[in-house]
């Protein structure tokens, strides 16, 4: 049996510099992410479509979510499992490909965590767990593109 839950965001854009989306150049790309009783976050497009480089994009949002997902799920697993982790870092890549119409898509996402165990723990098991997280994690169950990882696992 499933049970229905709702997400909700608010999505604010910030960009009208005073004439609208009169002209492509007119307007910058640039937004709020708002969720009640949480900190707002400032958006902006891909650098590559004229976004502001020092801003979060959706694509960033997208991996980093889907990054932070596997990593929760992995943590809850790995306790189960009687795997102490010590600690947990991942810098995932994400490929993505840009048609000349500018429609885009992630191709693939790869995640590298770096993991520290309980010295004594069993490392088999621990870079097991890697291939059970996907069939719970709600953002990994929902992206249309292969999800790999690479993970590199150590002892305290």
């Amino acid at each position: 049996m499933t049970k229905e839950h709702d997400y909700t965001s608010r999505i604010l854009w910030t960009g009208n510099k005073g004439a609208g989306t009169s002209s492509y150049k007119s307007y910058d790309r640039t937004w709020n992410v708002e969720v009640p009783g949480k900190p707002m976050i400032n958006c902006s497009n891909d650098p590559l479509l004229g976004g502001d480089p020092g801003l979060m994009n959706p694509e960033d949002l997208l991996l980093s979510a889907l990054s932070a997902c596997h990593m929760l799920w992995y943590l809850h697993l790995a306790s189960n499992a009687g795997i102490t982790v010590m600690s947990y870092e991942d810098c995932p890549v994400g490929v993505g490909e840009t048609s000349n119409t500018g429609a885009g898509r992630f191709l693939s996402a790869t995640l590298h965590p770096k993991i520290c165990v309980k010295a004594g723990d069993d490392l088999k098991l621990a870079d097991e767990i890697h291939s059970k997280v996907h069939q719970y994690c709600f953002v990994a169950r929902s992206v249309n593109f292969p999800v790999t990882y690479d993970s590199k696992i150590s002892q305290a």
